[in-house]
């Protein structure tokens, strides 16, 4: 049976989307630029929601649209919504912080981290903008602090998923079961179990999986 993580966007598709069979909400705002945090009472409305189906509920932590590379005054917001997501019970919070030559920002990382307190870590797909021995370096780094999961989609966002399966290939091989590569983007409730049969994975994400 194939796991199905479904990316939605504000409260409105959620109960939906859980009677369709959704397995696991990621839940964001503004997709159109790639994701943002919802507010604090879209996010304490959906925990209830979820939780009272038995569905975990991740939440996207984005200050904003456009690159992943943070000032510090976006740090803090995102800490405090961070903070936010624990207090209402949030399973999961997914996070991605990048320099401005595109490696791992580690300290905003270790920022957002620490605001976690030991909640599920979700790698975002700031991952992609990474090189290849980047995200090796990267995997390696996610498994050390802890990360369950990297949502990646292989390569740029503006690419069909089945173009990037040998890359896909390759991180899964290398991370080797010590975390989950959650294939996303471009994965569709047409070609959601061709991909996951193509990358022997048991879930994949996306905003129309079902």
């Amino acid at each position: 049976m194939l796991y199905k993580e479904v990316c939605l966007e504000n409260y409105t598709n959620l109960p939906q989307a859980i009677l369709n069979g959704a397995n696991r909400i990621e839940l964001c705002d503004n997709l159109a630029v790639g994701g943002t945090t919802v507010s604090k009472g879209v996010m304490g409305e959906a925990i209830k929601y979820t939780h009272e189906k038995n569905i975990p509920l991740v939440i996207l932590v984005r200050a904003r649209g456009g690159n992943f590379v943070y000032n510090d005054i976006e740090l803090k917001i995102m800490e405090a919504d961070i903070l936010e997501a624990q207090a209402v019970g949030a399973d999961a919070v997914c996070i991605g912080a990048l320099t401005a030559d595109d490696q791992i920002d580690y300290e905003a990382m270790e920022t957002l981290i620490a605001a976690a307190g030991g909640m599920e870590l979700v790698f975002n797909m700031a991952f992609d903008q990474l090189s290849l021995p980047a995200q090796k370096e990267a995997i390696d780094w996610a498994v050390e602090q802890g990360f369950s999961r990297i949502l990646t989609h292989g390569g740029s966002s503006d690419t069909p998923i089945e173009g990037n399966f040998e890359h896909l290939k390759e991180l899964i091989a290398y991370a080797d079961g010590r975390i989950t590569i959650l294939p996303g983007g471009k994965i569709t409730a047409q070609n959601a179990q061709a991909v996951a049969d193509a990358l022997n994975v048991k879930a994949v994400h996306g905003t129309k999986i079902l």
